[in-house]
């Protein structure tokens, strides 16, 4: 591969339509996929749509639902990776390479994560020609760090478990502070590019299928999220611009339980629940929090993805859906799916409303806590797979939900006060700024002036690009 220049793939407009790629490039993109997976060209299937430009997407089956509304998902285990947050980390650091910020001569990138944005960083890192560390913390699936490794990363523990994010940055400030003029901290939880991404491409994904695809009354009710990052969840931001009536909804582990109740404390949705108000969630946007308990999702993960639970699902599920469901999900995305049946209650959603879930990626991710769910509680029978399916889907409640009034959403935005401001340097008059919706729409209007930078970087140097995208 050349070392000359930093290699960049497609812009926020042909993620989202990836049919307005050069065919030579995509064709070659979609063939390395399966061929050559850590091909640079894969960069180019960083989208939500397949090689048909149909979109990876279900709807939920009402069975397993138990609710009228539809719960539509997009799953995201086909992009490069195995997961979307592919496309924040891309987002963040061609956003950084076209700015000029970062130089694959001289520095190295560091990328603080719980699980997903870190594989991610470590995939586009390498595939971009960039060296990098992920900052990890100990607790999570042996899997991450086997794929962070993998795809050609430095990998560090820090202590703890997903709601360990102040571990993760101090972690990051001190691999700074020794060395400041090559190491670059691209921190998930304050990059705007993390948030384009989620707003453009997802966002815009979700409101051009439901009227494709003509599900429901073609609109979106509510579109109910897991936040980690918070950067999927600025997909709410671009929904509730076409669909005023939109609802965005935050999912939270009941076990840390930070935006609804300043809260605290450890859990296992792999993904979510960071213990923090990041930088980019646009909180007073936001118009619910719901809680979801961390042993549920991965309990009725088990029972989605177990042979056992498989077989009692096909009992009264149409065998070819459970089937296509049984890969789909990791533990967030359960998470996701019992929050949005919850939100389904709560409102009293009919038949002809739509509610949007992703799976940010997939089982693949959580064989080893499925292991260890078994230890635990024994190996899954129909019986307890009956059980789990009807206490935690059918007839889950519509409990622990926190509406956002004037009143909470400015709670909510006060919080960031304290990670920001005192710990990460942020000015008070800046977060200020975020109380106004325009504050985001001017991020938001950033995508424009990056999609004609990259389209600029890649005529530029597009004899090596090209020479990279068809090498073998």
């Amino acid at each position: 591969m050349n070392k000359k220049v930093p290699v960049l793939g497609p812009t926020f407009e042909e993620m989202l339509h990836p049919e307005k790629i050069d065919p030579k490039i995509r064709k070659r993109a979609i063939e390395m996929k399966k061929k050559d997976p850590m091909h640079p060209v894969n960069l180019f299937n960083i989208t939500w749509k397949n090689e048909n430009d149909d979109y990876y997407y279900f709807v939920m089956p009402k069975e397993l639902t138990g609710v009228k509304a539809n719960i539509i998902v997009l799953y995201a285990k086909e992009f490069p990776s195995g997961s979307h947050k592919v496309g924040a980390t891309y987002s963040v650091l061609a956003e950084k390479t076209v700015n000029g910020e970062v130089d694959p001569l001289k520095h190295t990138l560091v990328w603080p994560s719980t699980g997903n944005y870190g594989i991610g960083g470590a995939w586009v890192s390498s595939r971009m020609n960039y060296k990098s560390i992920v900052l990890l913390p100990e607790l999570m699936s042996k899997e991450r760090f086997e794929l962070i490794k993998k795809y050609g990363s430095e990998v560090i523990a820090t202590p703890g478990c997903e709601s360990n994010v102040k571990e993760i940055y101090d972690k990051a400030k001190e691999l700074y502070s020794k060395d400041p003029e090559h190491v670059r901290i691209l921190n998930q939880f304050e990059e705007f590019g993390n948030y384009r991404f989620h707003y453009y491409v997802t966002g815009n994904t979700m409101i051009e299928l439901v009227k494709e695809k003509k599900i429901g009354n073609q609109r979106i009710s509510a579109v109910v999220l897991g936040v980690g990052s918070a950067g999927t969840i600025a997909s709410g931001d671009r929904v509730k611009q076409e669909f005023p009536e939109a609802k965005v909804v935050t999912v939270e582990p009941l076990q840390c339980p930070t935006i609804a109740l300043n809260g605290y404390g450890g859990h296992d949705i792999q993904g979510i629940g960071d213990k923090h108000v990041t930088w980019i969630h646009n909180v007073m946007n936001n118009d619910a929090v719901v809680l979801v308990d961390d042993m549920d999702s991965k309990k009725m993960l088990q029972v989605l993805s177990d042979p056992e639970g498989i077989k009692f699902l096909k009992e009264f599920v149409p065998s070819d859906a459970v089937d296509f469901i049984s890969d789909k999900f990791g533990i967030s995305g359960v998470a996701n799916l019992i929050g949005a049946i919850k939100m389904a209650k709560f409102y009293d959603f009919g038949s002809d409303d739509n509610i949007f879930i992703v799976a940010t990626d997939s089982i693949e991710r959580y064989r080893s806590v499925m292991e260890e769910l078994t230890k635990q509680f024994g190996k899954l029978d129909r019986s307890e797979a009956k059980s789990r399916t009807e206490r935690i889907l059918l007839y889950q409640e519509p409990s622990w939900i926190f509406e956002g009034d004037k009143f909470s959403r400015e709670r909510w935005h006060n919080l960031k006060y304290y990670t920001w401001v005192e710990q990460q340097g942020k000015t008070v008059e800046e977060l200020n700024a975020q109380k106004s919706q325009e504050y985001w729409e001017k991020q938001q209007e950033k995508v424009k002036d990056t999609n004609q930078k990259i389209l600029d970087y890649r005529k530029k140097h597009e004899e090596i690009l090209m020479d990279i995208y068809f090498s073998d």
